[in-house]
């Protein structure tokens, strides 16, 4: 695998990779252990990026190994639907789909995951088993700490993913998204701390900074500590409901936070993501924190997982006014 590109690859801008697992989901106000039925939803945190910028005419493709079982084939299924390829999905017979059981909540009570995705196909997934070509003829890649948490074999995969895109002369965005119930603060920091010298855009939220990346700067002095110690052109830092911060180049930016009525929280962090990576492959800071922003406000407003929201609805959202870059 020499990352020249075959006959039969698509063309794809960006390729991330990583684990979905099936979302199962009472109604609002029903508790888990009442619930008659349950809503099935997918979700992932890379596949939920690879969605939103599919959704933006971004070419996306997501890489994941999966059981070729009902389970596994809707996952495949209803990404192929929202445009994302799939060609590179690694089937297998063994393992099993991992799976998540979400809880919605409301105001003072938080919504409630639990995950069962021990021993999921996915996290078995090692870098030998990648095409390369593949992802390496794309223009930018995207992974998260989150396939870094599955297993020794993910974490090995991200690290080297990283750091031949970074040889190829690709460009890399990493998302810290810290999940407690599958490691440390310090199994997180040792794991991604090579890795964030071979990314280009960083994201994380200011919790994430501050518990995983030990960082207890304003979010301003973080963002330049960031990029002093990883050397990463951009650093995005998320601060919920007050919008986000980041140091582009140098030049710090910053873009409020939309007023929402929340009907799903999940998956809003990636489609932030998906914005800044929309706005970091135009080279435009201003359009990765406004349409970041907006996709996640937007985001907040649908159930499920995914962004599944046009350029058009995020420029409509944006003509409408309520949040603006201060430089």
């Amino acid at each position: 695998m020499n990352g020249q590109p075959k006959s039969d690859q698509p063309k794809l801008e960006v390729v991330t990779l990583g684990e979905t697992m099936i979302r199962f989901s009472p109604k609002v106000g029903v508790p888990l252990e009442q619930a008659r039925q349950l809503d099935v939803e997918i979700g992932g945190s890379e596949s939920n990026v690879a969605v939103a910028l599919a959704r933006l005419g971004v070419a996306a493709g997501w890489i994941s190994k999966i059981v070729d079982n009902p389970l596994g084939r809707r996952i495949a299924g209803e990404l192929r639907w929202h445009g994302v390829d799939t060609s590179r999905i690694i089937w297998t017979q063994d393992g099993r789909v991992g799976t998540m059981f979400l809880e919605p909540g409301a105001k003072p009570r938080p919504a409630e995951v639990i995950y069962d995705r021990a021993n999921s196909a996915a996290s078995t997934m090692g870098f030998d088993e990648l095409d390369l070509d593949y992802l390496l003829d794309a223009r930018h890649v995207h992974l998260t700490g989150i396939t870094m948490a599955l297993s020794d074999s993910c974490r090995d995969m991200v690290k080297q993913v990283a750091a031949k895109a970074r040889e190829a002369g690709k460009t890399v965005s990493f998302d810290v998204n810290y999940r407690q119930r599958l490691w440390s603060p310090e199994e997180a920091k040792r794991a991604v701390d090579p890795v964030l010298r071979d990314v280009d855009l960083l994201i994380s939220t200011l919790d994430d900074v501050s518990r995983v990346l030990n960082l207890k700067d304003t979010p301003e002095d973080a963002c330049r500590r960031l990029h002093e110690i990883y050397g990463c052109p951009w650093v995005i830092i998320t601060m919920g409901g007050a919008g986000a911060i980041g140091l582009f180049d140098g030049e710090i930016k910053q873009v409020d936070g939309y007023e929402i009525t929340a009907i799903d929280r999940v998956g809003a962090g990636d489609a932030f993501a998906a914005g800044a990576i929309y706005g970091f492959l135009q080279g435009s800071p201003d359009i990765g924190l406004k349409y970041g922003i907006a996709l996640a406000a937007l985001k907040h407003t649908i159930f499920g997982d995914q962004s599944c929201f046009s350029k058009k609805d995020v420029e409509r959202l944006l003509a409408a006014g309520g949040s603006d870059i201060q430089r």
